[in-house]
């Protein structure tokens, strides 16, 4: 699997059990109507955190954010919100999520369905809000590590 590249977020539920998580395993679903899909682990503290808020936020980190991608791998991190204070963020409009200061993009999901898929549950979210930064470039992660996509289209 680490020769797929994937973009790095950082999943994001507010409410009493807060906590975010850095994630790859995301996916646009559908357009009509706008759904996303993400794994959790069963064991992961943000599994709880989702089917508790019965919401939940993508965030699309930038190249430069390498570091918030980290702190949010980090188990040593601060519990609920606390974890968010050295952090920019906002909470999210419908969800109460946070949403992460600096990033490429957002969408804030209401929980629709929750799969199971083997130790991890695969969260399908209905998106009710989207927005963009300013960041211009990408963070990927691709055979073990941190990349940057500059956003120009190439032709083949």
């Amino acid at each position: 699997m680490g020769q797929f590249a994937t973009g790095v977020t950082v999943l994001t539920a507010g409410g009493d059990d807060a906590h975010g998580m850095t994630a790859n395993a995301f996916s646009s679903v559908s357009l009509d109507p706008p759904l996303v899909l993400c794994c959790v682990s069963k064991a992961a503290r943000m599994h709880s955190s989702i089917v508790t808020a019965g919401s939940f936020a993508v965030n699309f980190l930038a190249a430069d954010q390498q570091r918030l991608s980290e702190y949010f791998a980090d188990w040593r991190r601060p519990d609920g919100m606390a974890q968010f204070e050295s952090v920019g963020y906002t909470p999210g409009a419908k969800t109460g999520a946070p949403l992460l200061t600096g990033v490429l993009a957002w969408v804030e999901c209401e929980l629709t369905q929750v799969l199971e898929g083997g130790d991890h549950s695969i969260f399908l979210g209905r998106v009710v809000t989207t927005g963009r930064g300013t960041a211009e470039h990408a963070l990927v992660f691709y055979g073990g590590g941190y990349h940057h996509v500059d956003g120009q289209a190439r032709a083949a």
